[in-house]
């Protein structure tokens, strides 16, 4: 491959803008992160216009989009989903399916390796996510109850067996069985996070002694303070805010509002908050009816105010949000700065992943997985390994 040069852009490290920078990508990584314009023979310019220039939007939590459901059971839903969210700037994301069958699970997966293979027109994947099936029934928000369950180690046992791409693992931590599952994650090298939980302090501490080190959208399906024969108890959201523990937020403006987005923010800081979309397949798509999970036997849901809900309006059904719009919305709602923004988007869901010695801020060496957006956060160009898998200009030429 030759050199991708973008030049006059206003770049955003983790802790500074360059204002007329200039990236220089090569083979599919940065190799040159520069204050100025350079001369780079051969290489193919792009000449930004002063936009801003930050590493891709890594979505660590979304389950589809642009019609399409990670549990579709095709692989064309996984390349269509990453494409769709490249658009809106994401370059890496992590597949999340819902509570499940095992056999639908494993199917998921086989899916997702399949597709794994021929991605190359998307956001590349970090691996899958299993969101439950070992939930709180009192929690389940829009999971289906029909698939939730405890832990079963022979159950788990065997998915973990079946595949080696699973990347993180979503649940209750108090449920029985949850604290030795929650080792066996981290034997694996796999991220456990609580969710979906009626979980108190206790419960959540241990857990975190044990593997468990994230907040699975925090404040969404999570206990907060309850009482108990008079006695107050801290539950999963104030023990999530306490510990030293990360969280991930949906900043899709609706499900936290502004004060919760600033609270989070305050406690926890950009570097221990990763911006997280959640999006169902309705993401980039028009209002209306639609469904939340597999096609053939997943959730009816209604899309209406911008976000996903039961029929009967009781709970919200995942976000249509798409990253750009998580940024937008942590700068305009939350009074954020643009840089801790962009880190909440990009560097902290890296580190978050183990994925920050190759992805997550401008760096020579890193992957050339790079965005270019305006003020308001409109995506320009999305590069995902040195490849210009979108661009707002050819789409518009297109059209």
């Amino acid at each position: 491959m030759g050199y991708l040069k973008l030049k006059n852009g206003t770049l955003i490290t983790p802790f500074r803008y360059i204002r007329g920078g200039t990236v220089v990508m090569q083979d599919g990584l940065i190799v040159g992160v520069h204050e100025r314009d350079v001369d780079v023979p051969g290489a193919v310019e792009l000449d930004v216009e002063g936009r801003y220039v930050a590493p891709g939007f890594i979505d660590i939590h979304v389950h589809g989009g642009g019609g399409h459901d990670f549990m579709d059971g095709t692989d064309t839903a996984f390349l269509k989903i990453a494409e769709l969210h490249a658009q809106y700037g994401t370059t890496s994301l992590v597949p999340t399916t819902l509570t499940a069958e095992k056999e639908d699970l494993l199917k998921t997966l086989d899916n997702y390796e399949r597709a794994n293979q021929q991605n190359c027109n998307g956001a590349n994947f970090l691996g899958i996510h299993l969101e439950g099936p070992y939930f709180a029934l009192s929690q389940r928000g829009a999971q289906d109850p029909r698939y939730i369950r405890n832990p079963n180690p022979a159950e788990y046992e065997e998915i973990l067996a079946y595949s080696s791409s699973i990347a993180r693992w979503s649940a209750a931590p108090e449920l029985n069985g949850a604290i030795p599952f929650g080792r066996r994650l981290r034997e694996k090298g796999i991220l456990a996070a609580i969710a979906h939980t009626d979980a108190v302090y206790e419960d959540v501490l241990e857990a975190y002694e044990n593997g468990y080190t994230l907040a699975t959208h925090l404040y969404s399906a999570m206990s907060g303070v309850t009482r108990r024969n008079a006695f107050r108890y801290a539950g999963a959201i104030e023990s999530a805010l306490l510990l030293d523990m990360d969280v991930e937020i949906i900043t899709d403006g609706i499900h936290l509002p502004p004060p919760l987005l600033k609270l989070v923010y305050k406690i926890k800081g950009a570097d221990r908050t990763a911006l997280i979309t959640d999006a169902m397949r309705a993401a980039g798509m028009p209002e209306g009816d639609s469904i939340l999970g597999s096609l053939t036997n997943g959730l009816p849901v209604l899309v209406e105010d911008g976000v996903a809900k039961l029929p009967d309006r009781s709970s919200f059904a995942g976000s249509v949000a798409t990253a750009n719009q998580l940024v937008r919305n942590m700068v305009q709602l939350a009074d954020v700065s643009l840089l801790d923004a962009v880190r909440m988007a990009s560097t902290t869901p890296a580190r978050i992943m183990s994925v920050d010695s190759r992805k997550g801020s401008l760096v020579a060496g890193k992957d050339a997985d790079v965005v270019v957006f305006d003020e308001n956060i409109t995506i320009d160009t999305t590069i995902v390994g040195g490849n210009i898998v979108y661009s707002k200009a050819q789409v518009a030429h297109t059209i």
